[in-house]
C-alpha cells in the first residue's frame, strides 16, 4: 500500500491531523485549508479525498485512489474562480445544485473550492446554507492563502487547517528527492511552476519540459534584436509548445469517459464530461502560466544582477545571457517588464485569447527592456 498522505510534503502537522480524522472516523463536512502558494494545500486536499472515498481509508493503490490521484474521479469536484473578480454566481448555483445529487461511483462526494478568499459577499451568501448544512454524503474542502482573506461567515462554518510556508531551499530538496534530479534542476522546476512542489516534481521528471524552459529563455534573450514579426512568430511557437503535454491529458480523460459509458447513466456521463472540460481548461491555463512563470523568473534574475545581488540568481545556467541583458536594461526597466508579466497573468485569468496575451507580453518585455528597436532579429 502507498499512503496518499505521504505526498503532503513539508506539512507533518497537517498529515497527522488528517490521518487522525480518518483513523477515528471523525471526518467533518467543511474544512478550510490556509497557506501560501507552494504549501501543498491542493495535494493535501486530494490525498484527503482519497482517504475519504477509498474503502480502505486511502490505500493509494485501488481504482478509486488512482482515479482521484489522476484528477479523474467523478465524485471529486474541483472549482476555482470563474471570473477575475472571483467566483461567479452561476458557479455557486452549480455547486449548490450539485451537492444534492447522489454520488456517481463512491458513497460520498468531495468538493474542492480553490481560492475561497475570492468568494465575494453575494456568492458566499448563496453558499452559506450549503456550507452550514451539507448533505451527509458531501465533504467540502475550501482552499485559501490566508484565513483573514476569507469572509468570517465562511471561516466560522469550517474547521481551519493551517499550512506552514515551506522555505525555498527545503522545497527544492523535496522536489529533488521525489523526482531524482539535481538540486539546481529542482530550483529551475520550482521557478517554472510558481513554487508549486507537486507540479515542480512533474516538471522535473520531464526532459521535454526542460527543453521548453530552455526555448522560452532563448526567445527572451533574442528580444533585443527581434522585430514585430519575429515576436509574433516566437509567441506562436511558445504557445504551441506549451500545449504539447495537454494531448496526453486529453487522451486520458477521453479514455476514462469511454470506460464509464458502459455502466453509467446519461446524467452521470454529462457530469463527467463537464468535469473533464473543467479539468482540461485548468491544465491549459497551467500551461500558459508556465510561460509567464518562466518569464518572471528570468526577469527577476536580470533584476538581481542589475541590482548587484547576482548570488540570488535562480537560473544560473543562463548567467552569461542574463548578464548581457542586465548591462542594457536598468532596474527600473526590469521592474516595468515584470509588471507586464503580471498583466499577462491577469489577461489569462480574464480568458483573453492566449495568442493576444503572449504577443503583447513579448512586445512589452522588449519595449520595456530595450525601448525602440531597429534591426530585424537573427534566427535562433
Amino acid at each position: 500500500m502507498s499512503d496518499p498522505f505521504d505526498r503532503i510534503l513539508g506539512q507533518p502537522k497537517v498529515r497527522d491531523f488528517l490521518r487522525a480524522a480518518i483513523a477515528s472516523g471523525n471526518v467533518g463536512q467543511s474544512y478550510l485549508f490556509t497557506g501560501q502558494a507552494g504549501s501543498n494545500k491542493t495535494t493535501a486536499a486530494y490525498a484527503f479525498a482519497q482517504a475519504i472515498l477509498c474503502a480502505h481509508g486511502g490505500c493509494g493503490d485501488c481504482e478509486t485512489c488512482e482515479r482521484i490521484l489522476r484528477r479523474r474521479h467523478p465524485d471529486v469536484r474541483y472549482f476555482e474562480p470563474g471570473g477575475v473578480d472571483g467566483y461567479l454566481a452561476e458557479q455557486v448555483r452549480e455547486i449548490v445544485g450539485d451537492v444534492n445529487m447522489a454520488p456517481v461511483q463512491a458513497k460520498r462526494k468531495v468538493y474542492l473550492l480553490d481560492r475561497a478568499d475570492r468568494l465575494g459577499a453575494s456568492a458566499a451568501n448563496a453558499f452559506l446554507k450549503t456550507l452550514e448544512e451539507p448533505p451527509e454524503h458531501v465533504v467540502l474542502l475550501l482552499l485559501a492563502r490566508t484565513r483573514e482573506g476569507v469572509l468570517p461567515t465562511i471561516v466560522s462554518r469550517c474547521q481551519v487547517v493551517p499550512f506552514r510556508q515551506i522555505p525555498e531551499s527545503v522545497a527544492a530538496g523535496m522536489v529533488a528527492q521525489n523526482s531524482g534530479v539535481q538540486p539546481d534542476q529542482a530550483r529551475y522546476a520550482l521557478a517554472a511552476c510558481n513554487g508549486s512542489i507537486d507540479r515542480a516534481i512533474e516538471f522535473a521528471r520531464s526532459k521535454d519540459r526542460f527543453l521548453f524552459r530552455r526555448r522560452v529563455f532563448e526567445v527572451l534573450e533574442a528580444l533585443a534584436l527581434a522585430d514585430d514579426l519575429d515576436i509574433l512568430e516566437y509567441a506562436a511557437e511558445l504557445l504551441e509548445k506549451s500545449k504539447a503535454p495537454l494531448d496526453l491529458v486529453r487522451r486520458g480523460l477521453d479514455a476514462d469517459l469511454e470506460e464509464s459509458r458502459e455502466f453509467m447513466a446519461a446524467s452521470a456521463i454529462r457530469q463527467i464530461e463537464a468535469r473533464n472540460k473543467r479539468a482540461l481548461s485548468k491544465r491549459t491555463k497551467e500551461a500558459f502560466y508556465e510561460i509567464t512563470a518562466l518569464a518572471r523568473s528570468w526577469l527577476r534574475d536580470v533584476l538581481m544582477i542589475a541590482g548587484g545581488t547576482a548570488d540570488l540568481v535562480v537560473n544560473d545556467d543562463r548567467t552569461q545571457a542574463l548578464e548581457s541583458v542586465a548591462l542594457r536594461a536598468d532596474e527600473a526597466r526590469v521592474v516595468c517588464a515584470l509588471a507586464a508579466v503580471r498583466e499577462a497573468d491577469t489577461a489569462i485569468r480574464y480568458n483573453v485569447s492566449p495568442e493576444t496575451c503572449f504577443d503583447v507580453l513579448l512586445l512589452q518585455i522588449r519595449e520595456e527592456l530595450y525601448g525602440s528597436h531597429s534591426a530585424r532579429g537573427v534566427e535562433i
